[in-house]
């Protein structure tokens, strides 16, 4: 049935947007293809070595096994947390040249990148790797860029597979420019493919999220990146510093921090920009382990209701309840979320009417449960490959 409106006024629309329907598409990809890890683990680089992974799951085990029951989890989380301490206690490795390293002068940081190069060349790595380095600030710029150059030099310009690096204290738009430019330069260089080399931002300036000229910074930055931005990761501690909240009250739950990460969060979306949410100092260690064990576990859980999937951890002691509060997370949503989606994907009737984009989130959520180990391809409503297609397209 025809309606009213010519030929001409369709085409009108269609050429009067077409260069929009192209600045969004390229814009707004939607999620990126593969897994996200939960947690980044930061390693200082003078204390990264090759039995690393080993040192940091028996260290984990151990104070599981002895204080494991503190925790109150249900005996299958906890078979799970075991489980995963043996066979993938990190799931991405940051191997640290900055704030945890310090600047010990430019031959030892010289002789550390290479050595840490060749170690990660011949030893286990975790499924996502890679080093952070100093910012491009004037005063730390050449030492950054060169520590990255003589760590790839150590890995022979063979990357792991998921490598990334990591720009710190983005403080203008203009850096995050310069970086994606001078990683192009090192590709050439290492005869690397093109855009191997991408980098997660950290948000950890006041500047990253306001510029100078008033305006929100982080669509800039995702921008400036020129498609080698592969994730934001808020900085708890320095961000919080940078605003002047009391040492006391620096948390990743502080309003302050809130009101930075959703603009990390509103100015990533659909763009295939992968978030973070930071670390907490309060470590489990001696007498404070059940109180800091509480803490982690509770910020873990807030971070992922809201949208936060993964996290940074700073001790072996943290590996335990990152997975027990993350896999509770998972497992506790499962029966609604599997219910829903084999709802939607089968029309029934329900008492939820589900947009195409919930069906996304759900796939998506599921996608997640499963790649992390809280969940079993046997518990899952639909195929993996079904639940990957509905957690890429909303519809």
């Amino acid at each position: 049935m025809a309606g009213r409106l010519s030929p001409e006024t369709y085409a009108a629309a269609d050429a009067r947007l077409s260069e929009v329907d192209a600045r969004v598409a390229g814009l707004y990809p939607g999620e990126p293809a593969g897994r996200q890890p939960v947690h980044t683990v930061y390693v200082p680089a003078h204390a990264y070595h090759a039995g690393l992974l080993a040192d940091w799951g028996e260290r984990a085990r151990v104070i599981f096994a002895e204080r494991g029951d503190e925790l109150g989890l249900d005996p299958d989380i906890a078979e799970r947390v075991r489980r995963k301490l043996v066979a993938e206690p990190i799931e991405d490795l940051r191997i640290d040249f900055e704030d945890g390293y310090g600047n010990p002068g430019d031959d030892a940081e010289d002789a550390a990148a290479l050595e840490c190069g060749r170690v990660l060349a011949s030893s286990e790595a975790p499924p996502f790797v890679g080093i952070r380095f100093k910012s491009f600030e004037a005063a730390t710029r050449r030492r950054g860029i060169r520590t990255l150059d003589l760590f790839l030099q150590g890995l022979e310009g063979r990357l792991p597979p998921g490598f990334v690096v990591t720009l710190p204290k983005v403080t203008a738009v203009e850096q995050v420019a310069v970086a994606a430019d001078v990683l192009a330069a090192l590709e050439k260089a290492y005869d690397l493919p093109e855009r191997a080399l991408r980098f997660e931002v950290q948000v950890e300036t006041a500047q990253s999220i306001v510029d100078h000229q008033g305006a929100v910074a982080v669509p800039r930055i995702i921008s400036a990146a020129d498609g080698r931005c592969s994730g934001l990761h808020y900085g708890t501690y320095d961000y919080s510093a940078g605003l002047g909240i009391a040492a006391e009250y620096q948390s990743m739950d502080h309003p302050a921090a809130d009101f930075a990460k959703a603009l990390m969060q509103v100015s990533a979306a659909g763009t295939g920009v992968r978030l973070s949410d930071g670390s907490t100092n309060k470590l489990p260690v001696g007498d404070a382990v059940p109180e800091a064990w509480r803490e982690h576990s509770r910020l873990v859980r807030r971070s992922l209701e809201r949208g936060f999937y993964q996290g940074w951890d700073l001790h072996p002691h943290q590996l335990p309840t990152r997975f027990a509060a993350t896999y509770a997370f998972f497992r506790g949503g499962l029966p609604a979320a599997a219910a829903r989606l084999r709802d939607y994907a089968s029309a029934a009737e329900s008492g939820v009417l589900d947009e195409p984009a919930t069906a996304q989130a759900l796939a998506g959520f599921l996608c997640r449960g499963l790649d992390c180990g809280a969940l079993e391809e046997s518990e899952l409503p639909l195929s993996r490959a079904r639940l990957d297609a509905y957690a890429r397209r909303a519809g």
